[in-house]
This record gives structure tokens, sequence and C-alpha cells, in this order.
């Protein structure tokens, strides 16, 4: 029998599965042919085009809309993904209303920009479903790059370095690869298994040898990468956690926000624990992804607490929007002061302004930030260097934790350009 979402405590099947699976259903929905051509149609292809500028990866978008326009998607896939190997799923996670879509100058015209997030699906979807890679290797160079992490950075930067005709090998500690794309974002914007599909796609091109189960400083080591490898890219994200510090961290019903969506990515939806009272403590895209996936499952009531102001917020205002309208309270400038319970969480206790209140909370998710982890490559602060010798470095780990697909996938695209021209004697 199917629980109720009044059901105490933490519990799965709160709605039929036939309810979760609906919920659960594309955020967005892909455009026809007829839909993307109106949609291009919008575009005033300006020639000195501020969404290019706004875009991490320098996507022509006046050019590959126009390729759209006239009848030619194939060709804009190939603009799209000869900047950005990923544009599939940055066309489904990237927040284009903070990027390209926010400098549209049909959004400073009219309040509405040109849709380039969906016509970039649509155009990449389309070459995908053919089966078409449109790159091949270059004559091969005899020289071996070692990449440490499988997620966007690590990705990008081994199909560039195949692609130039480099032997790559691509170490991963986990089962799947994709990182953030496989384990960190939200089931509804990722529908159907793309990341797995798109990573498939992405190997077509060649050279690139992949080993799961490796863990940097466990079963290989950083210097035993370089006296291996002309080159080692470290693309290994933030595997840390931020801790609250607060008392009662340690209650059952406690948990990270990332193990969350990590858990729910890799399991069939409707066999997912949720709270009845669910709490979600941060204000970036990972809570808005716990929370928002915690209502979807059935949980009745969810809020989001962030210490700071509305406007400082690291989730988007569409997003924060797209919470609230998926039912999730949002309450700004409180402090986490400690979680209440015996033995299980109960509650939480608040300061705002002096303040203090009390959440009830049967299920209570930690989402305050990611931190780098590793003893072999462990820093003080929070990132890497980009490049130390003839290690390179890329993505969360070197950005400090941008927590973007396609700022990562542009980082990995760069270094390996970089490796490619040090390897190939351009520069020292």
């Amino acid at each position: 029998m199917t629980n109720s979402p009044l059901t105490p405590g933490i519990a799965a099947a709160r709605l039929d599965p036939a309810t979760i699976q609906a919920n659960f259903a594309d955020h967005i929905p892909a455009f026809d042919a007829h839909e993307a051509r109106v949609a291009a149609d919008r575009c005033y292809f300006c020639h000195d085009a501020p969404c290019m500028t706004a875009c991490p990866t320098s996507i022509d978008i006046p050019l590959f809309i126009r390729q759209i326009a006239t009848g030619t998607p194939d060709a804009a896939a190939r603009t799209i993904l000869a900047q950005n190997i990923m544009g599939g799923m940055c066309a489904r996670v990237c927040p284009t209303e903070t990027l390209c879509e926010e400098v549209c100058v049909r959004e400073v015209a009219e309040g509405k920009p040109v849709e380039i997030g969906r016509l970039q699906r649509f155009a990449t979807d389309g070459l995908m479903a053919k089966g078409v890679h449109p790159f091949t290797r270059a004559a091969p160079t005899g020289k071996r790059v070692a990449v440490v992490g499988a997620g966007p950075a690590g990705l990008s930067a081994a199909h560039r370095l195949a692609m130039k005709g480099h032997e790559v090998t691509v170490f991963e500690r986990k089962a799947k690869l994709g990182g953030l794309n496989e384990y960190g974002l939200a089931a509804y914007k990722t529908t159907e298994d793309f990341a797995a599909r798109e990573i498939d796609w992405l190997l077509q091109i060649g050279g690139i040898t992949v080993k799961t189960g490796v863990t940097l400083g466990v079963d290989v080591t950083l210097a035993g990468l370089e006296a291996d490898y002309d080159a080692v890219f470290l693309g290994i994200g933030l595997a840390g956690v931020n801790a609250l510090n607060a008392p009662g961290e340690a209650l059952s019903g406690v948990m990270n926000a990332v193990d969350f969506i990590a858990g729910l990515r890799q399991a069939d939806l409707a066999t997912v624990a949720v709270g009845r009272d669910v709490v979600v403590i941060g204000g970036g895209m990972t809570a808005v992804d716990a929370a928002v996936q915690s209502k979807l499952l059935g949980a009745e009531n969810v809020t989001m607490v962030y210490r700071g102001p509305k406007e400082r917020m690291s989730a988007s205002l569409y997003e924060q929007e797209h919470a609230t309208s998926a039912g999730v309270k949002i309450i700004y400038g409180a402090a986490p002061v400690r979680m209440i319970g015996q033995g299980k969480v109960e509650g939480v206790e608040f300061t705002k302004g002096g303040e203090s209140f009390t959440l009830k909370a049967d299920q209570v998710f930690k989402a305050i930030g990611q931190a780098l982890e590793g003893a072999p490559i462990a820093q003080e602060g929070k990132k890497l260097a980009k490049r130390a010798g003839k290690v390179w470095a890329g993505g969360d780990c070197a950005s400090g934790g941008e927590d973007l697909t396609v700022t990562a996938v542009a980082e990995g695209r760069d270094a390996a350009e970089e490796i490619h021209a040090v390897l190939m004697g351009a520069v020292r």
C-alpha cells in the first residue's frame, strides 16, 4: 500500500510510481523542428554578440542559431561541440538565465530572451540521435596523458587531447563516469540517462582508455603518474563536504545534500526515502536540487534556509522561483544554531535578527559547499594551482567550487590545448 505524504519520519513511496514518474519528467521539454525554427527566427544575429561573450565556452551563438534558422541543425551542433563537447548536457543544466540569455538583446529590450539553451539542445540532441561523432583524431603523437577524474573537466580534457592525437588514460574513483553530471544534478534535468549516453558518444573519438575504481593516493600516486606519463590533468572535483559545526549534526536524519542527490540519481525513484518535514540548509544549486526533489518525492513541508539575503544566494533568481513554484518555502537571513532530537533529528533551531525559531524536521540536508579532499594533493585553501610543472588542474578543484558544468568543460578544454602546445614544443 502506498504511504501517505503525512506518514511521519523518513519513508519511501510517499507518492504512487506514476505520480513520481510524472514529477521527474523532463524539466524543460525539447523543441520540435518547427518550434526551433520559430525560436531561432527571434535572434538578431548580433555582430558583437553579448551572449557569446557571456558563454564560458565562447560558443558562436549567433552562428549556430542562424544555422538552425536556415535548416542546417547538424552544422549548428558542430559549431557548438567544437567549443563545448558536452554541449548537450550544458543545454540542459547551464544557468543560461544568468549567462547568455541574461545579456541577450531581446531580454534587455523585451524581457524575453532568445531561448538559447533549448536551441542548443535541439541541435546537439539531433546529431547525437544519429550516432554521429563530428570529430576525428589527428595522427598519433606518441605522447601519453593521464587524466584523473571523469567529471566534465576531465572528460573535456580527455576528448580534446585524444582529438589532438595523444593517448589518454582516464582514472576515475567511482564506478561510473560523469562526476557532477552523473551524480550531482537533479534527475528531472537529466532524464533518460542522458549523462551516460553523452559520455558513450564522447568516447567515440577513440584513443581514450578508462579505468574506474581508481583513487588518487590509494591506487595511484601523483608522483607515479608524473613518472609514467608525459602530462597529468587533475579534474578531481571537490569530494569533501563542509560541516555545519553545529550541535546535533550527527543525529540520524541529518545528511549531506550531495549524498542524497547522488543516491537519488542511481536509484529507482519510487524506492527513495524522504522525510515528511524536510529542512535544507544552504543557498546554492545543490540546496535547490535537494529541496525540489524532496517535494517531488512527496515530502509535505520543505524549507530552504539561507543565512544571507536573497540577492546573495548563489542559486539564481530563476532557480529560487522554480523552487517556490514547486512548493518549497525559502527563509533568508537565518543561521542554524543546533539540531534538536534524541537519536534522530526532530527539528532545527535557527537565529534571525537576534531572535530564535525552530523548524520541525525529520530530515535535514546540509548544502553549505564542498571542499578539496585528498591527502596526496591537499592544499591550503580550497583549490589547486592550474599548472605545476607537468601537472595541470581544472574544474572545481582548481576554481574553488564554481559548480558549473560549462565552466569545468571550458577549463578542461583550455588545459588540454595548453598541454598539447607544451608536448609539441610550441610553448614551455
